[in-house]
């Protein structure tokens, strides 16, 4: 009969456990009853789930890389950017001189090869390097 006395501690502990007043009180107290499953609706013979939530997820935007950069302009070239921020504000968009430089260079990119260089043929050469102070 060794092997009927012999209980393991846990088995002995839990015995002790359910014994006590205590314990007792802890199972009198109702469980919380588990969250109502959704009702199965049948169709074609195949049980499918009604009132599902359906989880869509935002398209992950993906960060961009900033570059910070400075250029020397012709002032008639900077009046040139006033110029089209106004017409911007006229029709509703306001524009800022990045904005307005991005949507240039997007156009300029969809010429072909001879309208780009006849649009740079028109360009007044600048002498390279920041201008002196004063001028």
């Amino acid at each position: 009969m060794p092997a009927a006395t012999s209980r393991t501690a846990a088995a002995t502990t839990a015995a002790t456990t359910a014994a006590t007043p205590a314990a007792a009180k802890r199972k009198a107290v109702p469980a919380a009853k588990p969250a109502a499953k959704p009702a199965a609706a049948k169709s074609n013979g195949k049980a499918v789930k009604a009132d599902v939530p359906v989880v869509v997820e935002a398209p992950v935007k993906v960060k961009q890389k900033l570059v910070r950069d400075s250029f020397t302009l012709p002032q008639a070239d900077f009046d040139l950017i006033g110029q089209l921020k106004a017409r911007a504000i006229a029709f509703g968009r306001p524009a800022k001189k990045s904005e307005l430089l991005r949507a240039g260079l997007q156009a300029l990119s969809a010429l072909n090869d001879a309208r780009l260089r006849a649009a740079l043929e028109t360009l007044v050469p600048l002498k390279p390097g920041r201008p002196k102070k004063g001028s």
